[in-house]
């Protein structure tokens, strides 16, 4: 498919996990994919590994919590009149812990990199979707922000105002003919999912069982679907919330 030809599309946290998964489809399918992330070595790892496929990426390290270097980044991808066709908000941290277990420092860093970074990027970034006709924005939130897991308060409550933030940023601007939907992964095989499970002695077994689909997803599944959102064959869809878990209540 090249559903993304001639199209410029920017994923924020883009190096790794599900990032890395939706980075290479929107490749795939003819995007010029900006790789949006602190991790330089798997950052640039990722932008020569698509270049080999003959596609085209580029990586720019970006401190998503600074406006000043969300506003330089989206100067530079414009600056010889580029369009920006998509937006994928993908950045995101986990900090563990129920409320008294949690610092200060880790609830706002939750939300400056979870949520801050939104507002941030689509202030910068829609101007320029109004002014060329339209756009689309993909969100990541997660199933803990519609159904809250336990011990994960910072998490659950940031990716909570995901969702409120894409469904108030689809009704202001889908007059615009800009598409803003989100979507919610239940469990998803990543690094940092595996690295939790050396943590707490769990295995991938064991979160299988729990998914009524037989196992938990993939990077490459949530990719699917957030290529789907922000193609035009999703031309109706706006505001909406979708959740992939394999049927799976809340972990």
């Amino acid at each position: 498919m090249t559903r993304f030809e001639n199209k410029t599309v920017i994923v924020t946290g883009g190096a790794g996990g599900i990032g890395d998964a939706i980075c290479r489809r929107f490749a795939a399918e003819g995007g010029t994919v900006w790789i949006i992330d602190t991790n330089s070595a798997a950052g640039n790892s990722l932008a020569s590994s698509i270049a080999s496929q003959g596609q085209c990426a580029i990586f720019r390290h970006t401190d998503l919590t600074s406006p000043e270097a969300i506003s330089a980044l989206v100067d530079e991808i414009t600056s010889d009149g580029q369009t920006i066709d998509v937006v994928c908000n993908n950045a995101g941290i986990m900090r563990r812990g129920c409320l008294m277990e949690l610092s200060f420092e880790d609830w706002s860093l939750s939300f400056k990199v979870n949520v801050d970074a939104l507002f941030h990027v689509c202030q910068a970034v829609i101007p320029r979707m109004q002014n060329q006709g339209g756009g689309a924005i993909v969100n990541t939130a997660s199933q803990w922000g519609l159904h809250p897991a336990p011990g994960h308060i910072a998490y659950n409550t940031t990716k909570a105002a995901v969702v409120a933030f894409t469904q108030n940023l689809a009704r202001d601007y889908a007059k615009d003919k800009i598409r803003v939907n989100a979507v919610a992964p239940g469990e998803v095989r990543t690094p940092m999912l595996e690295t939790n499970l050396s943590r707490t002695g769990r295995s991938l077994a064991d979160l299988n069982s729990l998914v009524p689909y037989g196992r938990i997803g993939e990077p490459d599944e949530i990719a699917a679907l957030v290529a789907f959102l922000a193609s035009d064959e999703a031309g109706y869809l706006c505001g909406s919330v979708v959740e992939i878990t394999g049927a799976q209540a809340v972990a």
